[in-house]
């Protein structure tokens, strides 16, 4: 039996989580933004309370045995061995790939990703006048995969930078070496520098499906490559801030130092120690978190694949569940399926901010007892 409890989290209801202020007032149950609803690994929170009894907040720069946490950490769970030069703190991988486009590409300049995929990676383009280049994933009847033909096509506009998102949020893949291998071939055909957000790595379901940097699978990609990571998905930390970039080429990354200078700020000394204990000593409270998201996952596509007009996939990573609503909507006449669960009591994510409108994403990082009261809503909603 696990020493943790998922079982219950804290009253967020009336906290100032954004998930939980959307529907204050409300009888909707939250499962959209992607932050969990369990409190934080005990040794981050006896950490950080020892830290605040310090009483000093003092600049800080990251330290040694950080380093080596981070080090220790990646190698321990995807075998990749990583130096401490390569490393770029940041406040958010958001921050982090808006800087890879500033970094890679000038005005005019194309960035791809495929599509559908988290919505700030469709705007970091505009941010800087450079072209959003996209092409979508499709789903082979059993899971969401490439489509190389128009991927290629839509490189061939201009592109200087492939965004890639892996583990895949929303669509939960985590894809495979044949797939890694081929987009690294891609991207040293097209010259193209790969900025890979891996934020859920450490989520991946599947003990048989391991996590692959792309990085990782050699010098020449490596070169090209720009790996974003973040303790604060896997450990339910996000509003401490703290991410990194590995670039293994110095020359990269002093492109990428320049385009940060004087706007990006340092990384408070808060996230910085939450980000060691989280690598360093949560592999316990980690293992028993992905127990419990595997049985919410299954839960989720037991009822979802249920019900009529509804479909979703197995997902391999993350807590977020990608469920088609297409069918639901033209049988019932339906415009907006968030909106449509939302009047039933349900706060989903709407695909359309993901590119692909008629789907949902579902956040079941919760206890099982308010995941199944809000399938209960969803079922009743549709049967109804």
């Amino acid at each position: 039996m696990s020493a943790f409890d998922f079982t219950s989290g804290p009253d967020r209801a009336d906290s100032d989580s954004i998930k939980w202020r959307r529907y204050a007032g409300r009888d909707v149950i939250p499962m959209w933004v992607a932050d969990m609803d369990f409190a934080a690994p005990p040794p981050v929170l006896e950490a950080l309370q020892a830290r605040v009894a310090h009483g000093v907040f003092g600049y800080a720069d990251p330290w040694p045995s950080l380093v080596e946490a981070v080090q220790a950490g990646i190698a321990r769970d995807h075998g990749w061995h990583i130096e401490p030069d390569w490393l770029v703190w940041l406040p958010g991988v958001v921050t982090g790939f808006n800087v890879a486009v500033r970094a890679v590409g000038q005005a005019g300049d194309g960035v791809f990703t495929a599509t559908p995929v988290y919505p700030p990676f469709l705007h970091a383009p505009a941010n800087f006048g450079q072209r959003l280049l996209t092409a979508p994933l499709v789903h082979d009847g059993r899971r969401w995969s490439w489509d190389w033909p128009a991927t290629e096509a839509a490189i061939r506009d201009g592109a200087r930078l492939f965004m890639l998102c892996n583990p895949h949020n929303p669509v939960g893949r985590v894809f495979d070496r044949d797939e890694l291998t081929r987009i690294a071939e891609l991207a040293e055909r097209h010259d193209l520098i790969i900025c890979s957000d891996e934020i859920h790595c450490g989520l991946v379901l599947d003990p048989d499906t391991p996590h692959i940097p792309i990085a990782s699978l050699g010098d020449a990609v490596a070169r090209r490559s720009i790996t974003l990571m973040a303790p604060s998905k896997t450990w339910n930390i996000p509003a401490l801030y703290c991410a990194f970039a590995i670039i293994p080429d110095a020359g990269l990354r002093a492109r990428y130092k320049r385009a940060m200078a004087g706007i990006v700020p340092h990384v408070n000394v808060l996230g910085l120690l939450g980000a060691e204990v989280a690598y360093r000593d949560c592999e316990p409270w980690r293992q028993a978190l992905l127990a419990t998201l595997r049985s919410n996952a299954a839960r989720v596509a037991e009822v979802i694949g249920s019900l009529p007009g509804l479909a979703t996939t197995p997902v391999e990573a993350t807590y977020l569940a990608w469920i088609d609503c297409r069918g639901l909507l033209a049988e019932r006449g339906i415009p907006n399926a968030a909106v449509f669960f939302e009047a039933a009591g349900v706060g989903l994510s709407d695909g359309k901010d993901f590119g692909l409108p008629g789907f949902v994403r579902l956040n079941f990082g919760c206890p099982p007892a308010r995941l199944e009261a809000a399938l209960g809503r969803i079922r009743n909603a549709v049967m109804t």
